[in-house]
């Protein structure tokens, strides 16, 4: 980690007037103390440090870290926030906003791991609950304010006008402001058609209100010219509720990132020159520092192990279940999980060098590069409202010139009417209604779509990468069988090695104890049991010497494995882990365990062939056992012993051949190709980070539901394409009317009211026919054994 932009200076005389919190080491940056015991004193001032390594790089040449660090007073302000548009990545400022080419919010590149509430989100509740009761009852009067007779219907304007202020001034203020800077920055978007159709439907409502006069006679209705101080409010309100739902759901894409740098402890354990320990923040730790790490304990830091031995749980960063055995001079990666012995570790990578970071650094540029997703909508935006724009001018113009008295009036109201029959109400929601539906569809059937991108392109996917272990697999190791030699049965090979492994945390023996006590087997308590070989466990059960363990351990203790050799690799070829028993130092026999493959997995490949989608394992377990299962499986294209970066480069490899590729994984080793892939596909059982860098979970872990959330992403797309011919011909069929164009053979006109009917009646059409996506029928993912 680059300390140096974080580094100054405190003397001592400035110590005594600030927090002490606020002091920091010269030297790496660290917060420290006065009362830290490590100081030094240089040209009368006093410098604090967090250790005495830093104090003694100082004392050699003080002058090197004094000329990086900035004045004390210079040095308050951390590192800038970057902000990024989720549309256009290459937006990029060191201060909140709205992107200058969709208006969106921006948002931080990397988030910080404690959640921050968003200012915006919070002023846009605000803004929508204290101005939702005077678009109810603005909406109220105006369509039934002349039956109730409440009040004369002039008045009734003017009522609608105070209450209209408000919502339209206030809590749509914020869409008027991007839509002016959609104009200033030549980059018309949907906030243009918002802030164009709300502002002309308000602007001519007051107009009518304020000087009815200049409306001829034919706009008089019911003792009033007609306002649409109602439209204005509807659409401000229903615009700024999507905003709220589009927020609250922008907040949970960063849910990846925060879950993995979650997984990094708060502390370590220091061991000092003196032979002291020490618990100290994270931050605080340097590399070549001797770290303890206890049973129960996260591993601090990347380091290697130069004391004691245990069974490390790396299953949070390499997705695979099986603790490994760490001895001395192996290499140890932060955050992942100590289970059973102690050790002490030397740090070698801290900070943004950590294997952690560096998955978090992936995640964060995967999410980024991808594609923003193109909505039909945005296609088309900017032509629709430069379209729309021109019209409304040129049926000012047109009118005001060339129309009958009073010319100018009737610009004005057929101006205002082609705007307000062209508000993107029903454009706006084309794509949302479909999306919405459609994932609560999805979600009745074990599917959930984070995104719209998702259920776009999951329909275009031809190429899907599975991992083998949670995906393909259960995810936890099974007891396969036992093999008897020397007089021994299967029976009494389980037995024994159960009674041993009674003393063991690893999984694998817990498996193993897990099937004898299923089979009702009674079990003996072991003596003098001892696991710090690292390549299997010895004890003492009755009266005779067990081992159970590897090739290794048994050569180690000089005995024969070579009878049983052949059905020892067979049962490798087959996916297996395989352990020899040991009783007196003669073979007695083996055990096998595996991981099994799910019941519904071969259904699930089989449909996927069907649907023509190439399939390819790329998984972290060895390649002689991934190839084992690939076979199993008829997966011919198979790729073991891959880590994190080798499986987002496979899927940058995939795309740069054209293919669509889609990533279905459950570790958190998945999560760079998750989120870098067309379609990030997660299973429902495996573990947050994972869920939170994929656009689509399955529930049930089952990858029968690709299927099913194949056909609902071809239904929607579908639908979304009728939702916005809906709208498009709704617009040219009024656009001419409310234009003008048929006044010369027919005398008819559009007036805005008719315009805002029309207005409604294409949002209405949009959302019937969104909601019709609940009764298509899409494949559900049934239990197995049903076909």
């Amino acid at each position: 980690m680059d300390m140096s932009s974080h580094r100054y200076t405190a003397d001592h005389s400035q110590a005594k007037q600030t927090d002490p919190a606020a002091l920091k080491d010269p030297v790496c940056g660290m917060t420290v103390t006065e009362q830290s015991v490590h100081r030094s004193v240089h040209e009368g001032r006093t410098f604090y440090f967090c250790s005495a390594k830093c104090q003694g790089k100082f004392v050699v040449n003080p002058r090197q870290y004094l000329a990086i660090a900035p004045a004390p007073e210079q040095a308050p302000a951390a590192a800038g926030t970057v902000y990024t548009c989720p549309m256009h990545p290459e937006i990029r400022q060191d201060h909140p906003g709205n992107c200058p080419k969709c208006g969106m919010t921006l948002e931080p590149l990397l988030p910080e791991l404690e959640e921050q509430e968003n200012p915006e989100l919070k002023d846009f509740q605000h803004r929508f609950w204290w101005t939702l009761p005077l678009t109810v009852v603005v909406t109220v009067l105006a369509m039934f304010g002349h039956s109730l007779g409440w009040f004369d219907m002039a008045v009734q304007s003017w009522i609608e006008l105070v209450l209209s202020v408000p919502i339209v001034l206030w809590a749509g203020w914020p869409f008027f402001v991007r839509g002016v800077q959609s104009v200033v920055n030549r980059s018309p978007n949907m906030w243009t058609l918002i802030s164009l159709g709300t502002g002309a439907a308000f602007v001519y409502s007051v107009v009518a209100t304020v000087a009815p006069q200049v409306f001829p006679d034919s706009f008089l209705s019911m003792g009033r010219v007609a306002v649409y101080f109602e439209a204005a409010a509807v659409i401000i309100s229903l615009t700024l509720l999507g905003q709220l739902l589009e927020l609250k759901a922008r907040s949970q894409t960063s849910a990846a990132i925060r879950s993995l740098l979650g997984l990094a402890p708060k502390t370590a354990r220091r061991i000092g020159a003196d032979g002291q320990e020490e618990d100290v923040p994270l931050g605080h730790v340097h590399v070549g520092d001797l770290l303890r790490v206890r049973p129960g304990e996260k591993v601090p830091v990347d380091g290697t192990v130069v004391e004691g031995s245990s069974a490390v749980d790396e299953s949070m960063l390499t997705g695979e279940p099986l603790p490994v055995t760490k001895r001395v001079g192996d290499k140890l990666i932060g955050a992942t999980l100590n289970t059973s012995g102690a050790l002490v570790m030397r740090s070698e990578h801290v900070g943004s060098a950590t294997v952690l970071a560096q998955i978090v650094q992936m995640v964060a540029m995967a999410q980024r590069s991808r594609a923003p997703m193109q909505r039909m909508a945005d296609q088309v935006a900017g032509y629709f409202v430069v379209g729309v724009v021109g019209i409304a001018l040129l049926t000012f113009l047109g009118w005001g010139l060339f129309g009958p008295e009073p010319s100018w009036v009737y610009a004005l109201i057929n101006a205002v009417a082609v705007l307000i029959i062209a508000c993107p109400c029903a454009l706006g929601l084309a794509t949302p209604m479909s999306i919405m539906v459609a994932t609560g569809r999805g979600a009745t059937h074990g599917v959930l779509f984070r995104d719209a991108a998702a259920i776009e392109n999951l329909r275009k996917v031809d190429t899907l990468i599975v991992d083998k272990t949670g995906t393909l697999t259960e995810g936890r190791p099974t007891f396969e069988r036992a093999m008897g030699f020397g007089g021994f049965s299967e029976t009494e090979v389980l037995r024994l090695a159960a009674s041993l492994d009674q003393g063991s945390e690893h999984p694998l023996a817990a498996a193993i104890v897990a099937a004898a006590k299923e089979q009702g087997l009674m079990l003996d308590k072991p003596e003098q049991f001892d696991s710090e070989s690292g390549i299997g466990v010895q004890g003492i059960v009755g009266s005779q010497q067990l081992a159970l363990g590897n090739t290794a351990l048994m050569q180690q203790l000089g005995v024969d494995v070579s009878p049983l050799a052949t059905e020892a690799e067979a049962l490798r070829g087959q996916g297996a882990s395989v352990m020899h028993l040991a009783v007196d130092r003669k073979l007695a026999g083996l055990l096998a365990v595996s991981d099994p493959v799910k019941a519904t997995t071969a259904d699930a490949l089989a449909s996927l062939r069907l649907a023509h989608i190439r399939v390819v394992m790329a998984t972290g377990d060895g390649l002689t056992t991934a190839r084992a299962v690939g076979q199993r499986l008829g997966i011919d294209e198979v790729h073991g012993e891959v880590k994190p970066a080798d499986k987002l480069k496979l899927v940058e490899k995939l795309q740069a051949e054209g293919r669509v590729v889609a990533m279905a994984g459950d570790g958190i080793n998945d999560a760079p190709a998750l989120a870098r892939a067309d379609v990030g596909i997660a299973m429902g059982t495996g573990t947050d980070v994972a869920m939170n860098s994929a656009q689509l979970t399955l529930v049930k872990g089952d990858l029968r539901g690709i299927a099913t959330a194949r056909d609902l992403s071809v239904a929607t797309v579908a639908n979304m394409k009728q939702n916005l011919a809906f709208a498009f011909v709704y617009n040219a069929l009024g656009i001419p009317l409310a234009a003008g164009l048929l006044y010369p053979f027919t005398g008819w006109l559009l007036s805005p009211m008719i315009a805002a009917l029309a207005m409604s009646l294409s949002s209405v059409s949009v959302i019937g026919n969104a909601l019709r996506l609940r009764a298509v029928r899409i494949q559900p993912v049934e239990p197995p054994g049903r076909h």
